[in-house]
């Protein structure tokens, strides 16, 4: 299965027989986006998050629940925007999609720490998709912090500034080095295959593909 960014939040996770992509964009925001896919997810309403009609043919999630399309299963989790319960921003869902085995977080505009309940309902992760640029979702440090509580085999930073992009957003630095990592050269894609294997998280700096 292949994870590609394309900005922002937005991902297109492409797997052998289905295609998913994450909180997709408006022009606005960047590159204007055509894409095909099975199924798209939305984390919450804000603009840079939700533009849907990008997305040719695809069936929209855009709330918590359990779900299947085109044999990929995906769990929605309620979660808050913001530190407050929601009070400054407002919900989110964190999405838990499998596809090709592979199973992917993708934590929207999270704003807080995972609680026990929450991290037992996310359960074991292959990619996780984690915001680090700080403002309105977790920063460099809290992202860190999230990506050590769910502890997947590999985590993509996104959610954070790029020149490709319109919306000016702290750069993803403070977040690589809470994670220890010196330099990331930023990688096309990334391929994953299923594996019970376990290890150390590795950290995959995406460069955004529009």
């Amino acid at each position: 299965m292949d994870v590609t960014w394309l900005g922002q939040s937005c991902f297109r996770l492409r797997g052998r027989t289905a295609a998913v992509v994450t909180d997709p964009y408006p022009p606005a925001v960047g590159p204007r986006l055509k894409l095909d896919a099975n199924l798209v997810t939305v984390s919450h309403g804000h603009e840079g998050h939700s533009h849907v009609q990008s997305v040719r043919g695809a069936y929209e999630i855009n709330g918590p629940g359990e779900y299947e399309v085109a044999g990929v299963t995906v769990y929605g989790l309620p979660t808050f925007h913001d530190a407050q319960r929601g009070a400054e921003h407002g919900r989110n869902t964190v999405y838990v999609i499998e596809l090709d085995d592979v199973r992917v977080c993708h934590l929207g505009d999270l704003g807080h720490p995972l609680d026990d309940h929450e991290l037992e309902a996310i359960g074991n992760v292959d990619v996780l998709l984690v915001p680090v640029s700080g403002g309105c979702t977790l920063d460099g440090a809290k992202a860190a912090e999230v990506v050590r509580q769910v502890e997947p085999r590999f985590v993509v930073p996104m959610h954070f500034g790029h020149p490709a992009m319109r919306k000016e957003l702290a750069p993803v630095d403070r977040f690589l080095k809470e994670m220890g990592v010196a330099e990331a050269e930023a990688q096309p894609r990334l391929s994953v295959q299923a594996s019970s294997a376990e290890g150390e998280t590795k950290v995959v700096v995406l460069d955004p593909r529009v």
